[in-house]
């Protein structure tokens, strides 16, 4: 007589294959990529989730279900962690470290689900996850609810612009499925989601473990009626590109040949198209696109996200770091940022602290930065403070060293996302984003140090006349190596700056 099937391989005999779940029907061709972060406190079970519905998406190798098979517990369920936590630190502690990437066909969308850890010595891991995200899918634990860390991961999507975002009320099975406990929970998370800025929220109540309203519905929790996650995920608006606003192109590298000069970057912002006019937001120079060059051929047009190379009709005088636009119609010179920051640093900010701000454009050193409030977490207000620690929410007020062409994040994101960098590390200090610019006034800039052609004459440029290039190409090294080190400099106005 044959051995009576164990458990593990009941449960992947009752699992739907790809085409037994409506969900999962054969279709000719997908419509769209979502990218899906998942975040939460620790043991709120977000690996355990990721491995259901892995396993239950039927999205595995034979040897995969294997292995797991080999991992039941004394309930007969696998630990479906195993599927995630690949690194030897995470298994022996039982968290999540690092970001952690996997893929899963759900009815006409491609999920990409981006893995973060929940606890807090590693926001700054879940926050560049977060960058990446088009959904966020948000885990507590249904006997503990909203915590601290839950509030702080939801102002932290609202930071980097995430606008779909699911509750995942886990561990129903551990209070009864009582839809009391559920409605409760779901009533603080409208609380909390009505605090910031998400185009839709909802929560709904599932039990990762055992698989219910993660890819099939619950045969217990019959009181609820809405989507499973699955279904909600499949829902979600794949990501779409920035193709309607202004143009935004910022230059990553100038390409040159013998009769060939290119302005490589990738489109962040709009479309451009052959014949059209574009002005560098810096120095207000222009020119017509002659071509737009790929390795693949020429293009007529090109659009928000496209990798491209615009030949112009006439060579202007800009380099990696410049942004161009369209006339009338170009970056803003910012000198001073209205900006909320994420400080991730072990270290909290010290007066007086070199850093370079760096974004889609040229890195610009902070002449002044300086904390106008601070997050609470626990009642979500704003709360004045002058300091900010590992890990802090702040609304601050940054001076720049020079003015840079920049746009508020909620007009252009590509454009209006930074982080800030310790001058003498390189290390990440802060991520943000720019909620408000002051346009460059000229008359109000100061400088902290003036180079003159005198200056330069007396030692460095010894024995070259100011008009030759190399006198010009030594003063451009000076400048950068100040401008590296945090420092201001004023150039005298019988030099400038080149590319």
């Amino acid at each position: 007589m044959s051995a009576a099937p164990s458990r593990a391989t009941a449960l992947c005999q009752d699992t739907p294959s790809v085409g037994d779940h409506p969900t999962f029907q054969s279709i000719p061709e997908l419509d769209g990529i979502v990218h899906m972060l998942t975040c939460g406190s620790v043991d709120d079970g977000k690996s355990t989730l990721i491995g259901r519905l892995l396993w239950d998406a039927d999205d595995l190798t034979d040897d995969q279900r294997q292995s797991l098979a080999r991992s039941v517990g004394p309930d007969g369920i696998p630990d479906f962690s195993l599927l995630v936590d690949g690194l030897l630190a995470e298994r022996e502690q039982g968290i999540t470290i690092d970001i952690a990437w996997r893929y899963v066909e759900a009815g006409r969308r491609r999920l990409v689900i981006i893995d973060s850890p929940g606890h807090e010595q590693y926001t700054r891991n879940m926050a560049s996850g977060a960058s990446q995200a088009d959904v966020a899918v948000m885990l507590v634990d249904a006997r503990h609810g909203i915590k601290p860390q839950t509030r702080r991961h939801a102002a932290i999507l609202d930071l980097v612009g995430v606008r779909h975002v699911v509750l995942a009320v886990n561990k129903m099975d551990l209070v009864d499925f009582r839809e009391s406990r559920f409605r409760q929970i779901e009533r603080d998370f409208d609380t909390l989601a009505k605090t910031f800025g998400f185009h839709d929220a909802r929560a709904i109540p599932v039990s990762a473990k055992r698989g219910d309203n993660v890819a099939r519905r619950s045969p217990v929790m019959t009181w609820y009626r809405g989507p499973t996650l699955l279904e909600r995920l499949s829902a979600v608006p794949p990501r779409t590109q920035q193709s309607d606003g202004p143009f935004r192109f910022p230059v990553q590298t100038v390409l040159r040949t013998d009769d060939f000069r290119g302005l490589a970057g990738t489109v962040a912002c709009g479309r451009i198209a052959v014949g059209d006019t574009i002005e560098d937001a810096t120095s207000a120079r222009r020119g017509v696109v002659a071509r737009i060059v790929t390795m693949d051929g020429d293009l007529q047009s090109a659009e928000s996200g496209q990798a491209v190379t615009l030949v112009l009709d006439t060579d202007i005088d800009v380099s990696r770091g410049a942004v161009l636009g369209t006339p009338g119609q170009t970056s803003g010179l910012a000198q001073r940022l209205d900006a909320r920051l994420l400080w991730v640093a072990d270290a909290p900010l010290e007066p007086g602290r070199r850093l370079l701000l760096r974004t889609a454009a040229d890195p610009v050193p902070v002449q002044a930065l300086r904390i106008q409030a601070k997050l609470d977490l626990d009642t979500l207000e704003q709360s004045p403070g002058e300091s900010c620690s590992t890990n802090d929410l702040v609304i601050a007020d940054i001076v720049l060293a020079r003015p840079s062409p920049l746009d508020p994040f909620s007009a252009i994101p590509a454009m209006g996302a930074f982080v800030l960098v310790d001058v003498l590390t390189g290390a990440t200090v802060a991520g943000g984003i720019v909620r408000a610019i002051a346009p460059f006034e000229p008359s109000a800039r100061e400088r902290g140090f003036h180079l003159t052609q005198d200056l330069l004459a007396a030692d460095l440029c010894r024995g070259l006349g100011p008009d030759d290039p190399e006198f010009k190409r030594r003063a451009d090294a000076v400048v950068r190596l100040f401008e590296a080190a945090g420092l201001d400099v004023g150039l005298d106005r019988t030099l400038h700056r080149h590319g």
